[in-house]
């Protein structure tokens, strides 16, 4: 399967590249609105797998063309950027690829991070309804520490919440996240949960902020 991570440049989208070029035999595509810096990051990534022993080659383009080359693509970009991306690719995407969302929307204040909650009811419903009709969106990913996931010496050994209404963009995306090695995907239910799912984000790290030895949390459901 191919993979694109629209703003893989960034912090989420690197550490999902590294650990599915390194766990998974899936071709990693990088976007990104400048395909310099795509390419160059595209490089970064194939140096440190290279260091690692795996030789994997990772592509970077503009947003657009990644989104061509590849039948799930991941929304690796902050959540008030999210109904733009979708609508700068639309025509990229086919009937029956699918969208992947990760963003969650947060505000600071002096007593730390807020779930910051969009009028269309979450970030995932805002994908949803500037997706092209026919390619459903899936929300996955909002609760890792992007540091931890980037970090390839790092045991996972967390969860991700999968919450989506069509079944077989379920499956696919469960069956992407299970590719990483301790990561488990569990199935949160549909859409209309996404927003219990987001808000955990800020109270992540809140937690992490607040309690010394607990940088880079994650969530484990026993």
């Amino acid at each position: 399967m191919r993979i694109a991570l629209l703003g893989g440049t960034g912090d989420i989208g690197e550490g999902l590249a590294l650990r599915w070029a390194f766990h998974t035999d899936h071709d990693v595509v990088i976007g990104s609105r400048d395909p310099d810096k795509a390419r160059a990051k595209a490089e970064e990534y194939e140096t440190e797998l290279s260091s690692r022993g795996v030789d994997r080659k990772v592509n970077g383009f503009e947003n657009a063309m990644a989104a061509d080359r590849a039948s799930v693509v991941v929304l690796a970009v902050p959540a008030y950027h999210v109904t733009d991306t979708v609508e700068a690719v639309a025509d990229s995407l086919d009937d029956g690829d699918v969208l992947v969302t990760p963003a969650t929307g947060m505000q600071r204040d002096e007593d730390g991070f807020h779930y910051h909650r969009p009028g269309a009811g979450s970030v995932t419903q805002l994908a949803v309804d500037a997706a092209p009709e026919g390619v459903p969106v899936v929300g996955a990913f909002h609760n890792l520490a992007a540091g931890r996931l980037a970090d390839l010496d790092a045991d996972l050994g967390i969860d991700t919440l999968l919450v989506a209404d069509d079944p077989d963009a379920k499956e696919t995306v469960r069956l992407l996240a299970d590719g990483i090695d301790g990561l488990r995907p569990l199935d949160a239910g549909g859409l209309a949960n996404s927003p219990e799912i987001e808000a955990l984000t800020p109270l992540l790290i809140n937690v992490a902020t607040n309690n010394e030895g607990m940088h880079d949390l994650g969530v484990r459901f026993d």
